[in-house]
């Protein structure tokens, strides 16, 4: 995981983290443009994380939830003032990027399919996002209403030749996404923490719910083929997972949304 030395002062920040931050040595931990994410080196460890207005509320409840089930870190704060702050615990160990578990990427893929699948199979009453796949299929429709289409992430653009033949696959099969399993939602090696190969728990939650499968097995696939540089493991994960709850066309489906965003 990324940390970059930082010199701050406390008042850059809301005063309900002054305390806090005037006792902990500062790192940069963010990998993404949208959010930053601090991780405050005292107590074992903190992550503060910053995003614009209203964007951290469904990752707070959603990490509140897998709490719940032993899955991620404790909150200890979420604020929405000029910019949502979320503050969480940290979760012991590092995330499945670590030079240790890219060095032994079969026990890695598998490590990574059957945890999925142990996931897939925990109940989900009570879980704040119902109905993951209405938003997700509403990003999807906006993103291709507003020209967005990227395949460059994903292997041999899954046979699609443009935006529109993507979006007429979603148009098509939509129908047959599920909401019948409890997701991560991004499921990709950064956010799974292990400590010397025991899992630890999941981080970046903010697009998980109770969804479809694919969407899980999708990223789940794709982590490996970017984060290894080769296609080699997908089969070795669809095993590992088990296949007799995948329908691999449903993959190209998800692939049919993802291109959008």
């Amino acid at each position: 995981m990324k940390r970059t030395l930082l010199s701050i002062t406390p008042n850059e920040f809301p005063s309900a983290f002054w305390k806090l931050l005037s006792r902990s040595t500062v790192y940069d931990s963010s990998c993404s443009p949208e959010a930053r994410v601090y991780f405050l080196d005292c107590d074992g460890g903190y992550f503060l994380k910053s995003a614009p207005k209203g964007t951290l509320k469904t990752e707070a409840d959603l990490t509140r939830y897998f709490h719940t089930k032993g899955l991620a870190a404790e909150v200890l704060d979420y604020r929405s003032i000029e910019r949502d702050w979320l503050l969480t615990a940290r979760v012991p160990g590092e995330d499945c990027t670590h030079p240790m578990y890219l060095e032994d990427p079969k026990r890695l893929c598998d490590l990574l399919a059957t945890r999925l699948r142990e996931l897939h199979e925990l109940p989900f009453d009570g879980c704040p996002v119902p109905n993951r796949m209405e938003t997700y299929l509403a990003t999807a429709a906006q993103n291709y209403a507003g020209g967005v289409y990227d395949a460059s992430l994903f292997p041999d653009n899954w046979g699609y030749a443009s935006a529109k033949e993507a979006w007429d696959t979603l148009e098509r099969h939509r129908h047959l996404l599920r909401s019948d399993v409890l997701l991560h939602g991004d499921y990709c090696l950064p956010n799974v923490m292990l400590e010397n190969w025991t899992f630890r728990g999941f981080i970046d939650l903010g697009n998980g719910g109770v969804g479809d499968r694919h969407v899980d097995i999708f990223w789940g696939t794709w982590t490996l083929f970017f984060n290894l540089k080769t296609d080699a493991y997908r089969n070795r994960f669809l095993d590992a997972y088990g296949r007799d709850k995948i329908n691999p066309d449903m993959l190209r489906v998800i692939a049919a949304a993802e291109v959008f965003g």
